[in-house]
């Protein structure tokens, strides 16, 4: 992938068209997913695009008939001629109606399908993105892929089909065009053909180029979003402030803003110009008809009813035979930009097989065998020959420096990443063994930087179980237990105030008080027997990480608790502490036995014991 701030990717000028033909193949997974979208509507789109394929040929002989009925009538002044003139001009205005129709019916089934077909692309991508691992979304072309998906793919099914049935409807216009025209002579239907490929083939070429720019630009395109967020968002809109950011970041976005439009600015201007050149060509063939047809009428060899209609087919047919190739030019663009909704929805995901819903030797509890783990693309590993065990009804705390390893050893154990080297095993089995469902049922877990839903309180709450996230009783027992109950009794509707400030009557609230909304979380699966706390008090007073931490220590008398904190006035509440250092275990013991090495751990309790002397 083309580096953002690189050149734009140039064309390849040999053999581009026979390369090209491949893209075709998104075809029929297009006309599949609009068909399983909405079959009546794709059927009703189909039959509408053959009858307007059909009628605007069926006027062009009629309106023939007409004129030769009036020059007859104006000839013999009977009123049998008349009225067949009279009669033909009926038939006229049936079919233009009939024509009218099929248009509204085409721009009606196709509004009500392109909504339907947005709605279930987003589904697929976002269905998609549920099945990925944390290390996709932590790969930077991943995100650029998506957003390449999200932003044309809603679209481009039904375009690429519409375009289908037009090919469809103008072929049939164009057969109809060409057997009439085919009696005046052989050689108009082969102008007609030859003045449309130059532009199909400008516009072709043009479409691979801009989609190779729609590519190379998706990163700044996600830097501007971004740039968008920091700049109107409330979460980052005090420190924006503050540090007067605003113009800094504004300039950033109207500089991504020049650079992208230089290079839409060449690309538009070089498309219009070939464009405009090309379409000389066709409007030369144009006037060359009529002249050859107004020639042939003055020279009585048709008559004047067939004058009119072969000028209307010559320009109808070249209009249609230029609105085939466009189809086909446009099918190719819309083929493109197919291929990175399919490309990201084919992204192989690591199937997750194991059937196991218990271990086999039952209170065995969390072992890490040799446990390694070497980040995409990094260089040294983030672990390294762990071995730790951690039986039910203990309380170990990992600690170390920032970087050390501690929040890498609970992704392991979450099954977040999978260990590059060694094995990690609950009650005995590995958990690569585990069914998913199973194992994560068994774990509780807030991280450093949870997530704060712009959802009700209980929502919030209840999203640590989602099957239990109506039910009021557990609800209140998570919040009392995460000590979040009294300050929620407090708020106006209770379970059901808004946070965040996103929605209506949306409240906010204190750092301290999301974080135990979040540990109010944790607590909502009561099946969980291991309960994970990454820096949950970080936010609190020490009271409050007091009684936080005397709380966890009887709530948790038959669980596994995994503890990580900066703060040793806490870490020393656990049986066993861990000390990680660069990725490998360094120390490990309880507070009264570390503290006597007089090792690391002492090291950095006496230094932290200090500032508070």
């Amino acid at each position: 992938m083309a580096h953002p701030h690189s050149s734009p990717p140039k064309r390849a000028d040999i053999g581009w068209f026979r390369r090209s033909l491949g893209v075709f193949r998104y075809t029929r997974r297009a006309v599949e997913l609009v068909w399983g979208t909405s079959r009546g509507l794709t059927v009703a789109l189909a039959g509408l695009t053959l009858v307007a394929g059909l009628l605007p040929p069926a006027v062009a002989w009629t309106g023939a008939k007409i004129i030769d009925a009036v020059v007859g009538a104006i000839s013999t002044g009977t009123a049998a001629d008349q009225r067949t003139a009279l009669m033909w001009i009926g038939v006229e205005a049936l079919l233009v109606i009939a024509l009218a129709a099929c248009q509204k019916g085409l721009d009606v089934s196709q509004s009500l399908l392109r909504a339907q077909l947005g709605h279930r692309v987003n589904m697929l991508i976002l269905d998609k993105a549920r099945t990925l691992e944390l290390t996709h979304f932590e790969d930077a072309e991943l995100y650029d892929q998506m957003t390449q998906a999200r932003r044309e793919a809603s679209s481009r099914p039904l375009s690429l089909v519409r375009r289908s049935f037009g090919l469809m409807q103008n072929t049939l216009s164009l057969v109809s065009y060409g057997a009439l025209l085919a009696a005046f002579s052989p050689l108009a239907v082969l102008l007609l053909a030859v003045a449309a490929v130059p532009a199909f083939v400008s516009e072709t070429r043009f479409a691979g180029e801009a989609f190779r720019l729609f590519k190379w630009r998706s990163p700044e395109k996600r830097k501007q979003a971004y740039l968008e967020v920091v700049i109107a968002r409330e979460d980052y809109a005090k420190e924006v402030k503050l540090l007067e950011l605003g113009p800094l970041l504004v300039q950033r976005y109207d500089d991504i803003f020049q650079k992208l439009y230089a290079e839409d600015r060449s690309l538009t201007l070089r498309r219009g110009l070939w464009g405009f050149g090309l379409g000389l060509l066709s409007s030369a063939a144009l006037y060359g008809a009529y002249v050859w047809v107004a020639v042939a009428a003055m020279a009585s060899r048709i008559t004047l009813g067939q004058m009119t209609m072969y000028l209307m087919v010559f320009k109808q047919g070249q209009s249609a035979f230029s609105a085939i190739l466009q189809a086909v030019g446009g099918m190719y663009e819309d083929n493109l930009y197919l291929s990175n909704l399919y490309e990201f929805l084919d992204l192989p995901v690591e199937a997750r097989e194991g059937t196991a819903v218990e271990g086999s030797r039952p209170g065995d509890g969390i072992r890490f065998e040799q446990v390694g783990f070497t980040y995409p693309g990094a260089t040294s590993p983030a672990l390294s020959g762990v071995d730790l065990h951690l039986p039910p009804g203990r309380r170990l705390a990992l600690v170390g420096h920032n970087g050390s390893g501690k929040t890498t050893l609970i992704k392991l154990l979450t099954r977040l990443y999978e260990p590059t080297e060694g094995r990690i095993l609950l009650d005995g089995t590995p958990l690569t063994e585990w069914q998913p469902d199973a194992l994560r049922r068994r774990v509780g877990v807030i991280f450093q930087d949870f997530v704060r839903y712009q959802f009700t309180v209980g929502e919030n709450i209840g999203v640590g179980d989602v099957p239990h996230i109506d039910e009021q009783p557990r609800l209140d027992d998570a919040a009392e237990k995460g000590m979040a109950k009294p300050f929620i009794d407090e708020m106006p509707d209770g379970h059901d105030t808004q946070l965040g400030r996103w929605f209506k009557n949306g409240r906010e609230l204190s750092i301290g008080q999301w974080q135990k909304v979040a540990l109010s979380r944790a607590f909502m699966r009561e099946q969980a027997d291991i309960l994970v706390l990454d820096e949950p008090t970080a936010a609190m007073d020490a009271e409050a990480e007091a009684e936080i931490f005397q709380r966890l220590t009887d709530l948790t008398e038959d669980q596994m608790a995994i503890l990580i904190s900066h703060r040793f006035s806490t870490v020393r509440m656990a049986d066993d502490i861990v000390v990680l250092h660069k990725g490998a275990v360094v120390e490990a013991g309880d507070h009264e036995g570390l503290m006597a090495e007089n090792g690391r751990y002492a090291h950095m309790f006496n230094l932290q014991a200090a500032g508070y002397q």
